[in-house]
């Protein structure tokens, strides 16, 4: 992210709270549970899942639902929030056309409140980590470190989807099948050894593969991240945060013509 990207962000800080305040409104209205489904939506998922695949991988795999509800969360957030971001300017259309305002705000809100509903969903991991008797070690205190990443590798991709979303709308359709491809490629819950090498050589260019690793070792396994973790978790943010900016930058004076 550019220096004047941020200072921008900052300045217009108070619309970017209005914003998140927003779509966090939104999603929850005329919900009675309200942010609860944050926690239980993870959880029942996971159960689900974890009903189907727990007897295939049950000797593969220790403590199935903590391993499971780890991935589960990371793919979650990037599946909400690129989505949310990609629909994020079209659907702030009227303001646009109304007030001179930094239209890449729209997509750094839908991000930033997908975040608050990952925190959440947090809960439902810690959750799982006791009922399932994994031993919680020092090194959980590294977990803001794989969100991190995983924030700014979203908002990336996110800026690159919102651009074109307008330009082709049909992005909006196939999206969908590139986020089920991609809930494949990323090993939420199978194991990674039960697949050839020459496959596991093609997920590795998949971020998702290296944040959950990563998310998973600080959580679950009790294992510090690694020089050359961070390495590849910070090249893929940032990489992905310059360049959606740039694309963004580029194309955002022509978005009303578009829209």
């Amino acid at each position: 992210m550019k220096v004047e990207s941020l200072a921008m962000i900052l300045r217009y800080r108070a619309l970017l709270n209005e914003l998140v305040s927003r779509d966090l409104k939104v999603k929850y209205r005329r919900s009675v549970l309200g942010y609860l489904w944050s926690i239980l939506n993870p959880l029942l998922m996971m159960l689900v899942i974890s009903a189907v695949f727990s007897y295939i991988f049950e000797n593969q795999i220790t403590n199935y639902a903590a391993y499971l509800i780890c991935g589960q969360v990371i793919y979650q957030f990037f599946s909400e929030s690129t989505n949310q971001a990609m629909k994020s300017v079209i659907s702030g259309e009227s303001l646009i056309k109304k007030v001179r305002i930094p239209k890449y705000i729209f997509p750094v809100a839908a991000t930033i409140s997908s975040f608050v509903n990952l925190l959440f969903s947090l809960v439902a991991v810690i959750i799982i980590l006791f009922v399932s008797g994994a031993q919680i070690k020092f090194t959980i205190l590294f977990f803001p470190l794989p969100l991190i990443y995983l924030v700014m590798i979203s908002m990336g991709v996110g800026l690159i989807l919102s651009i074109l979303a307008v330009y082709f709308r049909d992005m909006l359709h196939l999206y969908g099948v590139v986020l089920t491809a991609l809930m494949y490629a990323t090993p939420i819950f199978y194991p990674i050894d039960s697949l050839p090498p020459h496959v596991i050589f093609f997920l590795k260019f998949n971020p998702l593969y290296h944040i959950v690793d990563m998310f998973r070792n600080v959580v679950l396994y009790g294992n510090i991240p690694t020089v050359e973790e961070n390495v590849i978790c910070m090249a893929f943010a940032a990489i992905s945060l310059m360049v959606g900016f740039v694309i963004f930058k580029r194309y955002q004076d022509k978005l009303v013509l578009n829209l």
